[in-house]
């Protein structure tokens, strides 16, 4: 028997309404420019707003940088049942709403839905989580989810690549997050150890 085609890579990728657009906007631009990759994007409501208010993009352009788009409230779509094979899911960024649909199972919408298939599927569930400080129903329903086996990614910036711009932190984050799915990237310097001075300790 001839050997079946491999199956595009599938990520779908969620943008809500919490500060930090930018992150959904260039893992949906990384992601497309990746081969074999094909994405699946779900916008909130309020994601909507805030991707005019932070990137000045429309929803049709950020549509766009996607392979399949899914509307929120069409809960009957393809990713909202466990058949559809898929490798897994990034909330980019996460709202403190969303995070507590998906610590308690309510589905409330195709978002919300499309993680909980992906966690009762055991495959990969990234919540890049926004806000701060965090209440404790915050940090309750993020202990929550990752009791489920999701993985809590708060899109915290890093300094040890000295960053010249804040495009240069977003890509260090999303690079970040696509190690967690295994696809090569260059969007970043990788750690290769600290060189201490001779006269420091390394335990001091």
């Amino acid at each position: 028997m001839p050997d079946r085609p491999r199956r595009p890579q599938r990520l779908i990728v969620a943008i809500t309404g919490a500060t930090g657009a930018v992150y959904g906007v260039r893992l949906l631009q990384l992601l497309g420019q990746t081969p074999g990759i094909e994405t699946h994007l779900i916008l909130s409501d309020a994601a909507i707003l805030t991707l005019r208010q932070e990137t000045g993009m429309q929803r049709k352009e950020v549509e766009a940088l996607a392979g399949v788009v899914h509307r929120a409230r069409d809960i009957g779509a393809s990713i909202a049942s466990g058949s559809f094979q898929s490798d897994g899911m990034i909330v980019a960024p996460c709202s403190m709403k969303t995070l507590a649909s998906v610590a308690h199972g309510l589905s409330e919408n195709l978002i919300a839905r499309a993680a909980d298939v992906v966690l009762k599927e055991r495959r990969r569930l990234v919540l890049m989580v926004r806000e701060t400080p965090f209440n404790l129903a915050h940090l309750r329903n993020m202990t929550a989810v990752t009791e489920m086996g999701g993985i809590i990614f708060p899109p915290l910036p890093s300094f040890y690549h000295h960053p010249q711009s804040i495009a240069e932190m977003v890509d260090q984050t999303v690079g970040r997050v696509i190690d967690l799915f295994g696809i090569e990237h260059a969007l970043a310097p990788r750690w290769a150890g600290l060189r201490a001075e001779p006269d420091i300790r390394a335990d001091t």
